[in-house]
């Protein structure tokens, strides 16, 4: 395709044909997008964080001031730009300028730190990294100016907040420059095209760090349309946004950008504490909140706090596995709200419980696709296919699930089947009426409460402590955040290893504090499979007899 982001697979000729013939792709763009709510809605209430309170044309004026600043400062279309901003309005004022410009957000989280911010600006060659002064108590700006440092080629820094040696990004738009000198600044910047990638997200990454995935107008607003329409939203509707709103579950499903999308009102929230969240709920009249499992059961046992929570009518839960015991505590803590099961992935397919769902569906089940194309398979380790209601490895393909990761070529041939099915990596099973169950993950991934992390990631940097002889990092359950992480080291010869040891080493190496192993355990050697690999196996038992016994020890019959 013609202007299509070097490096991203490009849907083929085909398939685009279809999508727009059956009304999926209809040629929007984000920047169209907010232009229409403007226009529709210009004095509504699109951004509520604290006391700030943003309306669409506001919201539109101030992006295209950015936008503006962004074009003076050089950046072009289809420039890579590094977002790392917490729940806050500018983020969503700097994803529409940029947007504006056809630049190309790559979406970090607020936990990743140097490690990953290197080799997302190195693999999507960046040319820029917007950041927040701070996100919670943690100061950004050193962080800041060690990527900026570090980067190979020129990387311009612009910081959301207090500078302190950087560029400010509001500097940048001029304190928001009025409409008519917005207008002239953008009258030479090419406008992009919806079939173009609107901005990559990253991927739960099993093998290494994050793949950037390539995301294109056309199909992300298809799916911001119709999870909208799925989960009853309008413009009445308040979301209120805990989950870091980087996430592309919090992004759209439905998201923010779901709300936005019907001119509705997203309420920005720092975590979900259930004093904080649910003062603001009460107070902003929120109708629809999305918790991942953990949230929902601290959520599920906190009481009302003396609230009013009548105007929540919709409780979303996914990122992780979610069990019907859990599902019905959450139910019966909140009998007002439906709940809601989510499954999905950054790379594309949605599955949403309905609304009108029965209960037994709804605890069950983590719902089916959002679109009647949506093409489930699930396949034994041979890729036969298993009958209905069968667990095996899940596959998908559709009009919004992407074709092939961003500068991937080799991971994408097995990614990826020939004739264009997304492997997952969920084992799961589909009835007869498309809904999904998931039971387990078949890449060597840990699903920490939400947060993925990848095991070759953690354990490559395990094997670089000079005390270190081998690891394996494993999950070991957990009640409240599904996994956490357990890593089994054999140390060198006469070397002394403890977790606050590897703790500092790998703090120092830049990770997110979310990969730092739970659980730190010392053996003298690994168990191995009859083909003298490592055993995960065994040692995923070891640790589970180990939790055991400590728990026996603490609740003696």
């Amino acid at each position: 395709m013609s202007g299509y982001l070097p490096g991203a697979v490009p849907w083929p000729a085909d398939l685009t044909e279809r999508w727009r013939a059956a009304g999926y792709w209809t040629g929007q763009t984000f920047a169209d997008l907010l232009d229409e709510q403007a226009g529709r809605h210009g004095n509504r209430v699109a951004v509520v964080e604290g006391a700030r309170h943003t309306t669409y044309r506001q919201l539109r004026a101030r992006a295209r001031s950015l936008a503006a600043g962004l074009h003076r400062l050089g950046l072009r279309r289809q420039d890579r730009v590094v977002v790392q901003l917490g729940n806050v309005t500018e983020f969503f004022e700097v994803c529409f300028a940029l947007y504006t410009i056809g630049a190309v957000p790559v979406f970090a989280l607020p936990a990743h730190r140097a490690s990953e911010l290197d080799h997302f600006i190195a693999h999507s060659q960046a040319r820029a990294y917007i950041v927040a002064e701070r996100i919670g108590r943690e100061d950004l700006r050193p962080l800041a100016t060690l990527v900026r440092n570090r980067s190979a080629g020129p990387l311009h820094v612009l910081v959301a907040g207090s500078v302190a040696g950087h560029d400010g990004l509001r500097e940048l738009g001029e304190h928001y420059l009025p409409a008519a000198d917005a207008d002239r600044c953008l009258a030479d910047a090419p406008q992009p095209e919806a079939a173009e990638v609107a901005f990559l997200q990253l991927s739960g990454g099993s093998t290494g760090l994050p793949k950037l995935i390539p995301r294109t107008h056309d199909e992300y607003l298809y799916t911001l349309r119709e999870s909208a329409r799925i989960c009853g939203l309008n413009a009445d509707t308040r979301y209120l946004a805990v989950l870091p709103v980087a996430h592309n579950y919090p992004m759209s499903s439905p998201g923010c950008f779901g709300v936005f999308a019907v001119g509705g009102r997203v309420v920005l929230a720092d975590g979900g504490d259930p004093d904080e969240a649910f003062r603001v709920i009460a107070a902003e009249r929120v109708t629809i909140a999305a918790l991942v499992p953990p949230l929902a059961l601290v959520w599920a046992a906190a009481g009302r706090r003396g609230r009013d929570l009548s105007s929540l009518r919709v409780l979303q839960v996914g990122g992780a596995p979610f069990p019907p015991s859990a599902a019905r505590r959450l139910t019966e803590a909140f009998p007002d709200a439906t709940l809601q099961q989510v499954f999905g992935m950054a790379e594309g397919l949605v599955c949403y419980t309905r609304l009108d769902d029965p209960l037994v569906r709804i605890w069950h089940s983590q719902g089916r696709p959002i679109s009647p194309d949506d093409e489930l398979l699930v396949v034994d380790d041979a890729d036969v296919p298993v009958p209905p209601g069968r667990p095996g490895h899940l596959l998908t393909r559709g009009p919004y699930t992407i074709r092939g990761y961003y500068r991937a070529a080799e991971h994408n041939r097995t990614a990826f089947t020939t004739d264009g099915y997304y492997r997952t990596g969920d084992i799961a099973s589909v009835d007869a009426s498309g809904y999904v169950q998931v039971v387990g993950r078949a890449k060597d991934q840990i699903n920490r409460g939400g947060e993925k992390i990848s095991i070759e990631e953690v354990e490559n940097l395990l094997l670089g402590h000079p005390d270190v002889h081998d690891a394996a990092l494993v999950a070991m359950p957990d009640e409240l955040l599904g996994e956490r992480s357990c890593a089994f080291l054999v140390p060198r010869p006469g070397a002394e290893l403890n977790r606050r040891a590897v703790t500092a080493y790998l703090r120092e190496r830049g990770i997110a504090a979310f990969k730092i192993p739970d659980r730190v355990v010392i053996v003298d050697a690994f168990p191995e499979t009859g083909v003298g690999k490592t055993s995960k196996r065994e040692l995923r038992a070891l640790i589970r007899e180990q939790l055991l016994a400590t728990t026996s020890r603490s609740n003696p019959s």
